[in-house]
């Protein structure tokens, strides 16, 4: 199955006809029930001007300053190279992830990560929708994750989603620089300033 083909065919794929493909494709994919989608489209970095910056600049901050705190912790930080399986028919790759004890993987290929601890999302105008809503619940039933971060990339604001049992979640929002999130799953802080470094707002007036 060559890019070509899968961008002119509307057919459905099997997890294993998904994962091969993957594995041998220069660009990255989510897989939601039997349909491929390039990641490009998955998160609408097209969308608007300067996206694809703004969402560069706050996955590395956020992953920076966590990958710094969580040395010497047995947490492993991943950016959007790991795919993870959020249920049997659904494959996506989280901007940042954090597993924390041994990571678990679907295959020897350690390329599927099936327990993570933390999952964070920097969301576009076209993408918005099914992040908050499809996405977020199927990130909820994973019985690994304790705590999701969906991050706007064109203002200041942050929805923290915080596991309490395993059908009721805390949240919390933020959207001051000077606040502070408070990752208690993995002991790690994090001002919203520093998500938010050198990041340049779309000018609303344009």
């Amino acid at each position: 199955m060559s890019q070509g083909n899968l961008a002119e065919s509307k057919k459905l794929y099997t997890v294993e006809e998904y994962l091969a493909f993957e594995r041998e494709a220069l660009e990255k994919h989510e897989y939601i029930d039997g349909e491929i989608i390039p990641l490009h489209e998955a998160r609408g970095i097209k969308a608007m001007a300067g996206a694809s910056r703004r969402h560069n600049l706050i996955s590395g901050n956020f992953f920076g300053e966590i990958r710094n705190q969580l040395k010497g912790k047995s947490c492993e930080i991943y950016t959007n190279d790991m795919r993870v399986r959020m249920s049997a028919n659904r494959f996506s790759y989280p901007d940042v992830v954090v597993v924390c004890g041994e990571p678990q993987f679907a295959d020897d290929e350690f390329d599927v990560l099936l327990n993570p601890t933390v999952i964070v999302e920097v969301l576009s105008s076209s993408t918005r929708f099914r992040d908050k809503t499809e996405k977020l619940e199927d990130f909820r039933k994973l019985e690994s994750l304790k705590e999701c971060l969906l991050i706007e990339q064109d203002k200041i604001f942050i929805e923290h989603y915080i596991k309490q049992t395993p059908n009721q979640w805390l949240l919390r929002i933020y959207e001051n620089a000077d606040e502070k999130v408070n990752l208690e799953s993995i002991g790690c802080e994090i001002l919203v300033s520093d998500i938010y470094l050198q990041v340049q707002f779309k000018d609303v007036s344009q």
